[in-house]
């Protein structure tokens, strides 16, 4: 996991103008322009030439593999309008916390695994059932929950409770969509929230292991090592290798990029040094 966002992020500086800004703003207003043109369809057909149909995809209606992303998932326009309002809000953040190019790519290989899963069950089973982009979307929320665990949110707009509690509803209700769907018959389409599961651990991975992971007592923490020794030392096997710093997340070096300015994070277990670019924005070592 630590290497694939390497290269993710190694990606995106090669890349700066990848990415879609404010991406979960036009998938926002897209899926709510789209509720109301269903509304005015007297023909109830506009949804089911825009859904998530292999068979069809098959057949030619292409255009049904980005359709599908707007779709909307329900008839409420009140339950519309909340889920609406939270996926703009979790994925906006996102997006300034881990970039636009960073989000862009985490939403784009979730679709791209869901697409994937939707045809491989379909030839499998035998089944033409649609899927959507409902699990990749609250996925988010995991991910938002492991950066800010402790944040508090109102809950219906009175209780104030913390994003991580919220977060292990999310997870309850990932387990009881598998169940229930199993139960039903569904096959390997009860398996999609798996999917998007996938999607976060591969971007969001490291930093749970280390939420979850038991804090060190006192006593534990009396082995820590000097700091500034062990950065003495690193300095040393450095020089030997023809550079003297190099970025723990994107690998660049002060001798390839003369102009970056690298840093030691004093958050980290151990001593890691870091570019201007990644200072701020990593999972800091555990051990």
């Amino acid at each position: 996991m630590r290497g694939f966002m390497k290269r993710v992020d190694m990606f995106c500086y090669r890349h700066p103008r990848f990415g879609i800004n404010n991406l979960m703003l036009l998938i926002v207003i897209g899926t709510a322009a789209l509720y109301l043109l269903d509304m005015m369809d007297t023909s109830g057909r506009l949804l089911a030439l825009l859904q998530f149909n292999p068979a069809a995809i098959l057949h030619g209606q292409v255009w049904r593999l980005i359709t599908f992303i707007i779709v909307p998932t329900t008839a409420s326009p009140i339950s519309l309008l909340l889920f609406l309002y939270f996926y703009y809000f979790i994925g906006s953040t996102l997006e300034r916390v881990w970039g636009s190019g960073r989000f862009t790519i985490y939403y784009l290989i979730g679709l791209l695994l869901t697409v994937i899963y939707g045809f491989a069950a379909y030839l499998i089973t035998g089944l033409n059932m649609s899927v959507s982009t409902s699990y990749i979307n609250l996925s988010m929320f995991f991910a938002f929950a492991t950066l800010f665990p402790e944040q508090r949110v109102l809950l219906f707009y009175i209780i104030p409770i913390k994003i991580k509690w919220l977060a292990l509803v999310d997870a309850a209700f990932f387990a009881y969509s598998i169940v229930t769907g199993l139960l039903g018959g569904l096959g390997l389409y009860a398996l999609l929230p798996l999917v998007a599961i996938l999607n976060y651990l591969l971007f969001c991975g490291d930093a749970l292991i280390a939420a979850i992971r038991p804090r060190q007592t006192p006593r534990q923490r009396a082995g820590t090592v000097n700091f500034h020794r062990e950065a003495r030392k690193i300095h040393r096997e450095q020089r030997s290798r023809g550079y003297t710093r190099k970025c723990e997340v994107c690998g660049r070096t002060d001798t390839d990029y003369p102009e970056l300015e690298f840093r030691y994070c004093s958050r980290c277990a151990g001593v890691h040094c870091f570019c201007q670019d990644h200072i701020n924005n990593h999972v800091h070592f555990s051990e």
